[in-house]
């Protein structure tokens, strides 16, 4: 029986989400119908946020290339996220000094702004 009521309670909730949704993108819309964007405008801010993606791409190989050159760093395990010149490095070391190279070699990269270390110390085979 508590499941049913469960399933139920979870099912309303669900269903009061949708139409809230629901109801505020048919408010958005509205005055985008009345005054449409011009589609230079659009157009622009949908190239430009393709060349971020890019550069954003091209700096997180960066990273990754610089790491995988430097000796005493297992890079398996390194996931590169870059955002704006921001750099987060994520996933696991063996050793905390490798996590401490790692932070100091990104921050030697053309166009680090910043780098967040995230790596966890995981010993080999564990």
């Amino acid at each position: 029986m508590k499941a049913i009521h469960a399933i139920k309670v979870a099912g309303s909730a669900l269903l009061i989400v949708a139409s809230v949704h629901a109801y505020a993108q048919s408010s958005e819309a509205a005055p985008a119908a009345a005054a449409p964007a011009a589609p230079s405008t659009t157009q622009a801010a949908r190239e430009h946020y393709k060349s971020m993606k890019a550069a954003n791409r091209a700096l997180q190989r960066q990273v990754r290339s610089a790491l995988s050159k430097t000796r005493g760093i297992s890079v398996a395990n390194i996931t590169v996220r870059a955002r704006d010149g921001a750099v987060t490095l994520q996933g696991s070391v063996p050793e905390q000094a490798q996590s401490d190279r790692a932070t100091e070699v990104a921050k030697g990269v053309a166009g680090v702004t910043s780098v967040r270390n995230a790596l966890s110390i995981r010993p080999v085979g564990t």
